[in-house]
């Protein structure tokens, strides 16, 4: 069932949501080579707890960090530990926070340091790919025009939607219906109605789109070792034009 929610939930979710569009931010400042995922980790959980609110992630069916920190490879769900980010990594952060019942969460990759030509066009591939969803966020247009949107973008540009992972609702729980895949064929799934809130979260290969989990039972990474990309917002479908909840 999706939950339709009110105007007052929406504004909660938005405080949530600039929550982590700032820890975002404040982490930016600090990727660059020589430091370590675990120290972000800690910078992430220090920013959230600033603003009142309570990191999702940490302890959500036993994840130990406050962010999911997935480097070069890992697509989603990296543990923050001791790896010390290198020139020409790139990393994906996923972060989540809930501060009045109400939870935000939202993505990014950035290059470290001077990254190679296809990871920098990986990362910026995307990012546009959620935008060219975005698009068809609006009340009338089913749920897997957005999925088509994404997907016929990041093909274009030579690249793979992950199959096994896929965006979700989010509200007064992390993860609600629908299901949001980043692939499919248009006009199908429920029709968007207003007060729906959904979690747009394209995750992008170099290569091939198979992935698997290590032993970690969390990180996910590509099969063939080529790079992967992850983009994400909290967004509200409105009478009018869709609302971004996890940006400043």
């Amino acid at each position: 069932m999706i939950i339709i929610k009110s105007k007052k939930e929406i504004e909660y979710m938005e405080e949530a949501g600039k929550i982590v569009a700032y820890t975002h931010e404040l982490l930016k400042e600090h990727i660059k080579p020589g430091i370590t995922t675990k120290e972000l980790d800690h910078i992430a959980e220090n920013e959230i707890r600033k603003h009142g609110a309570i990191p999702a992630f940490k302890g959500y069916h036993g994840f130990p960090a406050t962010i999911c920190a997935s480097v070069n490879e890992e697509v989603v769900h990296g543990i923050p530990g001791l790896k010390t980010l290198e020139d020409g990594d790139i990393i994906s952060i996923d972060i989540g926070a809930v501060i009045n019942g109400y939870y935000g969460d939202a993505a990014r990759t950035h290059p470290v340091g001077n990254v190679r030509e296809e990871a920098s066009a990986l990362i910026e591939v995307t990012k546009q790919s959620f935008y060219e969803g975005l698009k068809f966020c609006k009340e009338g247009y089913r749920l897997s025009d957005i999925s088509h949107a994404v997907q016929k973008y990041v093909e274009e540009n030579g690249f793979s939607v992950v199959r096994d992972f896929v965006g979700h609702g989010i509200g007064q729980n992390m993860h609600e219906d629908p299901q949001i895949p980043n692939f499919g064929l248009p006009g199908k799934g429920p029709r968007l109605k207003s007060g729906m809130v959904l979690a747009i979260e394209p995750m992008v290969n170099m290569g091939s789109y198979h992935v698997k989990t290590l032993l970690d039972n969390w990180t996910v990474v590509t099969i063939d070792g080529k790079y992967s990309a992850h983009y994400e917002h909290s967004v509200a479908i409105t009478e009018e034009e869709p609302i971004i909840l996890t940006t400043i």
